[in-house]
Order: C-alpha cells, then sequence, then structure tokens
C-alpha cells in the first residue's frame, strides 16, 4: 500500500480523496495556487504545497510543478480526481517515468479512450454497439457529407479529441453541414489544438447511460451498475440517479456483460465508466469512455455499498479485487444534484464570497462540497459547490427526500441552480422517469417549467 499520495487537484474531489485515505491509514499532501491558500482539502491534508498562481495552466495544469511537489514531499503516488490532468496520458507516462504511481488506469488506456475516433475503433473490435457514422475521422465538409447521406440526417459531428459538448454540431440538413463542419473544427481547435472531426447518426431522443466498471490488475473485472445522466444542459451533467428508471434487469445484464467482455478484451485495469446513448427502441450504443473517477461516482457509492475512491486507490497499488460480479447487489435509488454556483436561469457562473452556508441533513442525505461561511468562489475554475445526493428505498421516496434537502440548503451572497434542481424534482416527466437529454431545454421552453423555477427562486432561503 501506498504510503503518501499527492493529491493533483483541488475542491470537493480533493477532500474526497483526503478522506478516503485517512480511512487506509495514507498521509496525503494536497497542492494549490495561491488563490485557493485557505481552500478546505489544503486545511485538511497532512501537508500541503503551493504550485503556482490562480490560472489552472500555471498551477494545477503544471505538470513539473506537481511532479516537484511530490518530489519534496517523498509522495509515492498520484491522485488525480477527475478534470485538469486525469485523463491525461502524458502526465500518467510521466508519473510512471518517475517512480511515482498514478492512481487510474496505464497511460496507454488513457491514450486510447482520450481519442474518441481510436476509441470508436477499438470499441467495435472489443464488440460494444456502435452508431452508424465514419470509422475515422473525416478530412472535409465534402467527405462529412458524403457519410450523411449515406446513413441519414440528423447527423452529428463531434471533435475527435474532445468531450464536454467542445465541437460538437447537430446537423439536420444537408445545407446546414458546411457551416457545422466549420464551425465545430474550429472550436475542436481552440478547446483541444486539434481540430479532427468524426460523424454519426444522431439519435433525437437519446438517454445518457453510463456503466460503472472496476478492474485490477490481475485481469479481474466487475461492473457496478449503470448512472442515468440525461439531465444535461449543453452536455453537461446535472442530475444523475441509479439505477437508471429507462433500464429493464434484463438490459441491464446485457449491458453490464458487453461491457465486462468488451475490458477484458481490452485488459483495462483500475475504475472506469462507459457512456452510452439509448435510443427510444431501447438499443443502446458505445459514446465514449471515462479512465477517471466520475463526478456523479457517490450515487453507485450509496446503491452498493462500495467505495470507489478507496477501491482505485487499494488496486492501484496491487491489490486484487475482493468481489466477485455475484457479489454486487444494487439496493434502493439514489440521486445527486450537482449544486453550481451559477444564475438558475441563465446558467452564467456567479463567483464571490458565500455569506451564509448551511448544508442539509437527516437520513439518507449526503453532501460532498468544499464550500463553507465566508468562502469565496473563484472565476478560475470549475462552477461546481457541491454534489447533494440523497438515497432511500424506492425512486418516488428518493425523489421527495431531495426536495426536502434542496429546500434545507442554504446558499447567500451568490446565486446557485438550487431553485433549478427544486424545479426539475416536480416536473412530471422526471417524477415519472419518462425523460431524454432534451429534459432541461423542455423545461425551461414551458410555462409550467419557467413558472415553477421563478416559484422556487422566490422560495429559496
Amino acid at each position: 500500500m501506498f504510503k503518501k499520495v499527492l493529491i493533483a487537484n483541488r475542491g470537493e474531489i480533493a477532500l474526497r480523496v483526503i478522506r478516503a485515505c485517512r480511512e487506509l491509514g495514507i498521509a496525503t499532501v494536497a497542492v494549490h495556487s495561491t488563490a485557493d491558500a485557505n481552500a478546505l482539502h489544503v486545511r485538511f491534508a497532512d501537508e500541503s504545497v503551493c504550485i503556482g498562481p490562480p490560472p489552472s495552466k500555471e498551477s494545477y495544469l503544471n505538470i513539473p510543478q506537481l511532479l516537484s511537489a511530490a518530489e519534496i514531499t517523498r509522495a509515492d503516488a498520484i491522485h488525480p480526481g477527475y478534470g485538469f490532468l486525469s485523463e491525461n496520458s502524458e502526465f500518467a507516462k510521466v508519473c510512471r517515468d518517475c517512480k511515482i504511481h498514478f492512481i487510474g488506469p496505464r497511460p496507454e488506456m488513457i491514450s486510447l479512450m482520450g481519442n474518441k475516433v481510436r476509441a470508436r475503433a477499438a470499441a467495435r473490435e472489443a464488440g460494444l454497439p456502435l452508431l452508424p457514422g465514419s470509422a475515422g475521422t473525416v478530412k472535409d465538409a465534402r467527405e462529412a457529407e458524403v457519410f450523411a447521406k449515406e446513413i441519414g440526417y440528423p447527423v452529428i459531428l463531434k471533435a475527435a479529441a474532445g468531450g464536454g459538448g467542445k465541437g460538437m454540431k447537430i446537423v439536420r440538413e444537408p445545407g446546414a453541414l458546411a457551416q457545422a463542419f466549420a464551425t465545430a473544427a474550429a472550436e475542436a481547435v481552440a478547446s483541444f489544438n486539434n481540430g479532427d472531426l468524426y460523424i454519426e447518426r444522431y439519435v433525437e431522443k437519446p438517454r445518457h447511460i453510463e456503466i460503472q466498471v472496476v478492474a485490477d490488475e490481475h485481469g479481474n473485472i466487475i461492473h457496478l451498475g449503470e448512472r442515468e445522466c440525461s439531465v444535461q444542459r449543453r452536455h453537461q451533467k446535472l442530475i444523475e440517479e441509479s439505477p437508471s428508471p429507462a433500464l429493464t434487469p434484463e438490459l441491464r445484464r446485457e449491458m453490464g456483460e458487453v461491457s465486462i467482455r468488451a475490458m477484458q478484451k481490452l485488459g483495462y485495469n483500475n475504475v472506469g465508466t462507459i457512456e452510452y446513448l439509448l435510443d427510444e427502441n431501447g438499443r443502446f450504443y458505445f459514446m465514449e469512455m471515462n479512465t477517471r473517477i466520475q463526478v456523479e461516482h457517490p450515487v453507485t457509492e450509496l446503491v452498493t455499498g462500495i467505495d470507489l475512491v478507496r477501491e482505485q486507490i487499494t488496486l492501484s497499488s496491487g491489490e486484487p479485487l475482493k468481489r466477485k460480479q455475484e457479489d454486487i447487489q444494487m439496493r434502493g435509488h439514489a440521486i445527486e444534484c450537482r449544486v453550481n454556483a451559477e444564475d438558475p436561469i441563465t446558467f452564467a457562473p456567479w463567483p464571490g464570497k458565500i455569506t451564509a452556508y448551511s448544508v442539509p441533513g437527516g437520513y439518507g442525505v449526503r453532501v460532498d462540497s468544499s464550500a463553507y461561511e465566508n468562502y469565496t468562489v473563484l472565476p478560475y475554475y470549475d462552477s461546481l459547490l457541491a454534489k447533494l445526493i440523497v438515497y432511500a428505498e424506492d425512486r418516488p421516496t428518493a425523489i421527495r427526500r431531495m426536495q426536502r434537502a434542496l429546500g434545507e440548503y442554504v446558499v447567500q451572497g451568490i446565486r446557485t441552480n438550487i431553485p433549478f434542481h427544486r424545479a426539475a424534482m416536480a416536473e412530471d416527466a422526471f417524477v415519472e422517469g419518462n425523460y431524454d437529454t432534451r429534459f432541461v431545454e423542455r423545461l425551461l421552453a414551458s410555462e409550467t417549467g419557467s413558472h415553477r423555477l421563478r416559484k422556487a427562486i422566490e422560495e429559496t432561503p
């Protein structure tokens, strides 16, 4: 087992890793920018090192500074959290070259899954179902038009090196493809320094379902069921739940078995998430794979009783999986709401000082957060303030518990999206479990949804 872990991240995920390490008896090192000197992850770690000024590229993305911090503190492992360098294969490779354990999969696996075109090719070879589309990148708009005509409109252009909705454009008719291609390529260059695009058929009412896999260094692999992530805005997830109300036991078993067989063929190691689109007919298609811990991992932890961050750490140290697939039992229902520092209507980021802060509590309520009273939400980083997670014996009870918890959450001095979540929990489509990735769009456009949102804003403490 590791003796000391450096956490190459900030915020709630850094705290989450610190807590897991403490329970394992592992010392921790926090890194921070000058702006994060008073952050909770800095206070709670055993040691801390300042690695640069506020901009991420000069601190949390600064590989030489991170490795220097690991060297001077004698850390023998680095946990990347999510975001920042968590899926940077070069960082994982440099860690390996420096004899520092990277807590995650091998660099080669990160590299493979980080390029969406290569990942699709690998998924196809491993037996995962794919939407009709180009086998590789398309060189220009003219070639994209050939593929679009072959597979039929609507189609979607996606950045080969990307994610998070960047470099992604839906095209519904031939005349719009050339402009969409130029725009998507420009976004991809700006976001990933790589303008390569690929094309595939677009599903009009998709659901976003992901399967959590866990693998050791000895060829053993299991899955921990699915998470429903269809409530999202501009491809950014807002609400997640497990299990998905869209899956039958038979479909869940099929998706899990297909995922395990594919990961066995690829030789995957550590924790990872395979993301699928589920169409209106119950057919699922591989979308991408995230080779890191997910923001929404707590819902899986609550329904399985398995600490995923602990698993990451122990598996990276070489320990074998202690469970077999037949040992995994999903019980109850969990829902997570991402509480962001942003306007609940426009979703514009809202940094500033929190003047009052009180988190909800009670049976079945969990809050993962790094915020506190008088904490200043910084403009340099992601707007995620907290993750509010509830667990109950069934979905209706979980929804009511989330509604109760959201009503207790007090954040003053800045705006948050708590009113949006309160409105979403009351929407018939969500309550009935009959929603897709356009749920937010419909909520904001409907008179009923807009009224609920305005009312929630008025009632939020």
